[in-house]
């Protein structure tokens, strides 16, 4: 009862409530999520820039291949801000005939970019603790080596905690699983105080073990973050996200029923193309308004949607109204 007393006062305010949806509203909102985008990709390249200074004194010093990894690790995830970033201000620029659906889909580009920058760094990371295990020697230095483990944990959590709520918040997959990769360098970071602790035992092993134990957490991160990536370039969208477009449709007056509705990702914004089924007696204007009225329930029912194409269905008689079409249809299923 109160959930219901709750959703109806929602509609109550939000018909009282200044709003609109005209292309420069757009343009702003737009605008608005690249400028968060850019403030937290700059906030995180400084954090994690000098958690890999700290890091790499202390590499420097101590000779461990563990911290070394997760210094790797760390600048990597660092330099990950520039394509994104480069992206983030790509997807400022209009949309123009060449690219009639504007720069978004830049950022998946950098996805992809940041997914390569993950797996090189990994890469070296495994190289240098196979080495080592071929090659043992102690490292020095064990408690200068502990606490950069606990400065790179604390950085990449921070670094982690901000690029997931900015991600989710605009809509950012890349941005997103930035910040995953960020919170396993993390946890990953902790795993050099074991390699710490064994060394200080002395157990010559346990650096290069541990350097071993992060490469194939970082494996793990770039499979999330490559199958992430790879879903939004194959325009995958939640299926929950296409219930609450039919739910949203079918509650708007006048519609009878609902047809096919895609979804689809460009940059951290989704447009949609839904159809509806009419009363076969209405004008085109009254049509054209109730396709605008679809529309518009659209774009308040499903986050993140700047935009939708309704396609206008009728019952009347028995004869197919797309049967002119019907030679042009792919393959069933």
């Amino acid at each position: 009862m109160r959930h219901r007393l709750a959703h109806r006062l929602g509609h109550l305010a939000h018909a009282f409530t200044p709003h609109h949806h005209e292309p420069a509203a757009k343009v702003d909102a737009a605008m608005e999520t690249s400028r968060q985008g850019m403030r937290t990709l700059w906030q995180s390249l400084g954090v994690l820039g000098l958690t890999t200074a700290v890091q790499a004194g202390v590499v420097a010093l101590s000779g461990s291949v563990a911290l070394l990894g997760d210094t790797v690790h760390n600048a990597a995830d660092a330099l990950t801000a520039v394509p994104l970033a480069i992206a983030f201000v790509l997807g400022r620029r209009a949309a123009n005939r060449r690219y009639t659906y504007g720069y978004g889909r830049a950022e998946d580009l950098a996805g992809i970019v940041v997914v390569l920058i993950i797996a090189a760094s990994c890469a070296f990371a495994g190289y240098q603790a196979v080495d080592r295990l071929l090659h043992p020697r102690g490292i020095g230095q064990p408690w200068a080596v502990a606490g950069a483990a606990v400065a790179g944990f604390l950085g990449n959590e921070w670094v982690a905690r901000q690029r997931i709520r900015t991600g989710r918040r605009i809509g950012s997959a890349a941005l997103v699983a930035d910040g995953l990769h960020a919170r396993t360098d993390g946890f990953t970071s902790l795993a050099v105080l074991l390699g710490a602790g064994g060394a200080a035992a002395g157990w010559q092993g346990a650096d290069p073990v541990v350097g071993l134990l992060i490469t194939a957490a970082l494996l793990v991160v770039v499979r999330d973050a490559a199958r992430e990536v790879c879903r939004r370039l194959m325009d995958s969208v939640d299926p929950a996200l296409v219930d609450t477009a039919h739910d949203a449709l079918l509650a708007v007056a006048g519609v009878r029923g609902t047809g096919q509705v895609r979804m689809r990702w460009i940059g951290h914004a989704l447009r949609a193309e839904a159809d509806i089924v009419v009363d076969p007696h209405l004008t085109v204007v009254q049509a054209h308004a109730l396709a605008v009225e679809a529309e518009h329930a659209l774009i308040h029912a499903v986050p993140r949607l700047t935009a939708a194409t309704v396609h206008i269905d009728h019952t009347a008689g028995h004869e197919d109204p797309h049967a002119a079409l019907a030679h042009h249809a792919g393959p069933a299923g």
